[in-house]
């Protein structure tokens, strides 16, 4: 094996003390003998030797499990190799000895293929020999790698706390990573854990104050039994990995318990799990989230009525659920009857009967909420509305003296108004039972351990967004250990208390665009989002970058909203409606919008001052065409950039619309980026 020496020597490596190898010398001892004596990696040495024998280097984590199969593990470990990949008439395999002629042979014998060899280091090759034909040993050397003790992670499988096993640091290395990922995950005040597979290997990751962050990478096969392992505990069938499944299951980390909600589904090459970590600790009472005092006061005012709707809303994962479960504790203090539908129970409420949704028993929302209202309750949390029977059941149930709290998807308070009237509710019997709304969103706390003040020699970003923003940033991030170097620990709610008063509760009831719901909500003392935010930014409590990340772009501040960057969206579809508001709101603009012909020809009769309008063609009342010609025909209207949307086929229609006065013309479904390529396309040119 004098041919490792060559390698090192003639790559021109040099060494004091050349290393002697002898006949007997052993191929590993060979290998890390010459790597030491030349002070060279082992990776170094896998290119020279590869350029010694004109061979490729073998890329031994892309190895494919067909041909891997071809050659039984007795034979791998014997000749020292492993197969990459396979053709009808190949078998190209990975060795740390070109010149082992017996290798060769005996892989041509079993394989019935000629041989093409490539080149790995001893040891990668061994680890990638255990890792596809024996995972728990590769997993027993990254866990000895690791040097974690796991004795305090424990499965609850039902109320009492029981152990899988009594010796749960000695059991298998499935078990034993497993665990340790689980107890990463809880150290790292994580709320969930992804197990990603990818093409040849596993990903881990973790989200950490709404933010993801890998943990580590593992062998795919390695990843395939933790996703198993993971199953075994939620209950879920192990055998059927061509469904999605869903389950749950209760573990004890140092004496706290947590419980998890796994969800499972197949991909491409395995199985995703992804396991939602609900801890009992956070669920707190109103005065421990955090929240603004302006904003609290006004929530409190929400929950004192014992009639009426109160929403919450926001994106997945900003914190509603939370946010409610702090109302319900605090009515909960109260002589009153609370019960909850909920999918799932996420935390058990002592005092509060909470029901949980199961479809396959015909449990859904709407049922849950229509037997709940026999039940005399005082107040009724709804987990989300998410469809029209669900809204008319809590609405009847809100007229008929009941307090019902619930959740929507919108992007701010004031749209949960038209999502709720899309939904199928009457804007007259909407209007006095809304008894408010709060908007919220999470942003993360400036690490109290790392943080520095804000230098006054500011960079161009910083100084970007103070300008945009119009406020100045106190403090700064840096990161340390304590933060996961991310410069953030911890995160701090961000609300907007949308509260119901006579003027709002009348511009309801007319059908006001959401800009008028919006001014009329701010003069009712609602502090937007966007304020909220600044004013912690002020405190120094976070900084402009996360305001951004979450809220997206700033402006410069003028007096009044950009008139030119107004759009009215006009569209009976609300998918289609919803899809369009949401890329031009994301894309910096003031939206608008009407759900049929006849409110947008209202609406522009009362302010025509728009940039531009969407319009789809076929509506009730007054069909898009129509209003396309009113619009032409108005001197007001005349010079309004239109985008005509349709599901018509046939270049005929798109003729005569363009003839009719629309300046450009898209069929549905709509794409969002070909959408506001087009919208962005129609402004510059009106404004030229």
């Amino acid at each position: 094996m004098n041919w490792l020496i060559n390698a090192a020597e003639k790559a021109g490596c040099t060494t004091s003390a050349k290393p002697t190898i002898s006949a007997t010398t052993s191929i590993c001892e060979a290998w890390r003998s010459v790597a030491e004596a030349y002070g060279i990696s082992e990776s170094d040495l896998v290119g020279h030797v590869a350029t010694l024998f004109r061979l490729d280097v073998a890329p031994l984590e892309a190895a494919e499990p067909r041909a891997v199969k071809l050659i039984p593990e007795k034979i791998a470990r014997k000749h020292h190799v492993l197969a990459i990949r396979e053709s009808q008439n190949e078998i190209v395999i990975a060795t740390s000895d070109p010149t082992d002629y017996n290798a060769e042979q005996a892989v041509q014998f079993t394989s019935g293929r000629r041989v093409i060899q490539q080149v790995a280091g001893y040891q990668s090759l061994l680890d990638a020999i255990n890792a596809y034909y024996s995972p728990e040993r590769a997993m027993e050397g990254l866990l000895r790698s690791m040097d974690v003790t796991l004795s305090d992670v424990k499965v609850i499988e039902s109320e009492a706390v029981d152990q899988v096993a009594a010796n749960e640091a000695e059991a298998a290395p499935v078990i034993q990573l497993t665990n340790m990922i689980l107890h990463a995950a809880i150290a790292s005040n994580a709320s969930d854990i992804h197990l990603e597979p990818g093409r040849h290997q596993g990903i881990v990751r973790f989200r950490v104050d709404g933010v993801m962050r890998q943990y580590m990478q593992l062998p795919l096969v390695a990843l395939t039994r933790v996703v198993s392992r993971i199953k075994v505990i939620a209950k879920l069938d192990i055998a059927d990995r061509l469904r999605p499944q869903d389950g749950r299951t209760r573990i004890s980390v140092a004496g706290k318990t947590f419980d998890m909600r796994i969800s499972t589904v197949p991909t491409r090459d395995a199985e995703k799990a992804v396991i939602r970590i609900l801890n009992p600790d956070t669920s707190r009472s109103l005065d421990d989230l955090g929240l603004a005092p302006q904003e609290l006061s006004r929530l409190k005012y929400l929950l004192s009525f014992r009639e009426g709707i109160v929403i919450v809303t926001g994106p997945t994962g900003s914190g509603k659920t939370t946010t409610l479960y702090g109302g319900v504790r605090e009515l909960a203090a109260q002589a009153i009857n609370i019960m909850t539908v909920e999918d799932p129970v996420e935390y058990e409420l002592p005092g509060v009967t909470q029901i949980q949704i199961d479809p396959k028993r015909d449990v859904t929302f709407a049922s849950a909420l229509r037997a709940i209202l026999r039940q005399d309750p005082d107040v009724v949390f709804v987990g989300e509305i998410r469809d029209a029977e669900t809204a008319k059941i809590a609405l009847q149930a809100a007229a008929t003296g009941h307090l019902v709290l619930s959740t929507l998807h919108t992007n701010d308070a004031v749209g949960a108004v038209q999502r709720l009237i899309d939904l199928g509710l009457d804007r007259s019997a909407l209007a006095p039972a809304l008894r408010g709304v709060v908007g919220q969103r999470l942003i993360r706390r400036l690490c109290s351990v790392c943080s520095i003040e804000q230098p006054e020699q500011r960079d161009a970003a910083t100084v970007r967004l103070e300008r945009a923003f119009g406020v100045r940033q106190v403090r700064r991030a840096v990161g340390c250990k304590e933060c996961g170097e991310t410069g953030y620990r911890g995160r701090i709610p961000l609300d907007e208390v949308l509260v119901n008063s006579p003027d709002f509760q009348d511009r309801m009831t007319r059908n006001a665009s959401s800009i008028e719901l919006q001014r009329a909500a701010e003069k009712g003392g609602m502090r937007p989002i966007r304020e909220v935010a600044l004013a912690h930014v002020v405190t120094g409590a976070t900084t402009l970058d996360e305001v951004e990340r979450v809220l997206g772009e700033g402006e410069v501040p003028t007096e009044r909203a950009d008139e030119r960057q107004r759009i009215l969206v006009v569209d009976d579809d609300p998918v289609t409606r919803e899809l369009a508001v949401g890329v031009l709101k994301a894309s910096g603009f003031n939206v608008e919008q009407a759900t049929d012909g006849q409110a947008a020809l209202d609406m522009l009769a009362h302010d025509s001052r728009y940039a531009l309008m969407t319009l789809d063609l076929s509506m009730p009342r007054v069909s898009g065409r129509d209003v396309l010609k009113q619009m032409r025909s108005s001197a007001a209207t005349s010079g309004l950039p239109i985008v005509v949307l349709t599901s018509t086929e046939g270049e005929e229609i798109e003729i005569s619309l363009m003839n009719e006065g629309a300046d450009d013309y898209l069929r549905k479904p709509l794409d969002p980026a070909r959408f506001i390529a087009r919208v962005r396309a129609v402004l510059r040119r009106s404004a030229n």
